[in-house]
């Protein structure tokens, strides 16, 4: 099993995952948002698969930060863009395992996609 992790380097939730995955000896690739960026295809593809609000991380500090006019009204196009323009704001991680996405760290969901 190939897997990607997408997310920023800095965050203390990406750290967990990472060294939750190295603990375990999973091979995984990294994928950070800030050096690389995130393409539309992609995002506009998870979104089909779980859902924009599930990847929009509306309690960060980026999103937080959004005049009220940007925050409302939020839609599945809007919401990419703003994801496009601020990768910060897509919820992390994002565990790409082919088949299936897991999004945020939580033991307990790393455990039982790696069974």
């Amino acid at each position: 099993m190939t897997a990607t992790i997408y997310g920023i380097k800095n965050c203390d939730t990406m750290k967990k995952a990472r060294a939750w995955l190295d603990g375990r000896g999973v091979a995984y690739a990294f994928h950070d948002y800030k050096a690389a960026g995130i393409d539309r295809a992609r995002l506009e593809a998870w979104t089909r698969e779980i859902g924009w609000e599930k990847l929009l991380n509306r309690s960060g500090t980026t999103f937080r930060k959004l005049p009220e006019a940007e925050k409302t009204g939020l839609d599945e196009k809007r919401a990419i863009a703003l994801m496009l323009a601020q990768p910060s704001m897509i919820r992390r991680p994002v565990l790409d395992l082919g088949e299936q996405l897991v999004v945020g760290f939580r033991p307990e969901l790393y455990e039982a996609s790696f069974g």
